[in-house]
């Protein structure tokens, strides 16, 4: 079963299955999410609140490739 991706998700640390932190979740539609892998304070900050946004530098993570979302958006191992 693949994991989903709600608005919740919003300003959520992604990291890849061994912890490390790869970014935090900007935007999540269409079931994927636009990560932003140097976010400022500012940006961490209007996440925590919801106001999603999303820049040149995102990266883009699709259901497919999650292993679980919890209180972080863990990715696979093997993607």
């Amino acid at each position: 079963m693949t994991a989903s991706l709600t608005d919740d998700d919003v300003g959520k640390t992604v990291v890849d299955v061994e912890g490390k932190e790869l970014g935090i979740v900007a935007k999540v539609e269409d079931n994927s999410a636009a990560v932003d892998p140097n976010p400022s304070l500012a940006e961490q900050a209007l996440a925590s609140f919801g106001w999603e946004g999303e820049d040149g530098e995102d990266y883009i993570v699709t259901e497919d490739m999650l292993k679980r979302v919890d209180d972080e958006v863990i990715l696979r191992g093997e993607l």
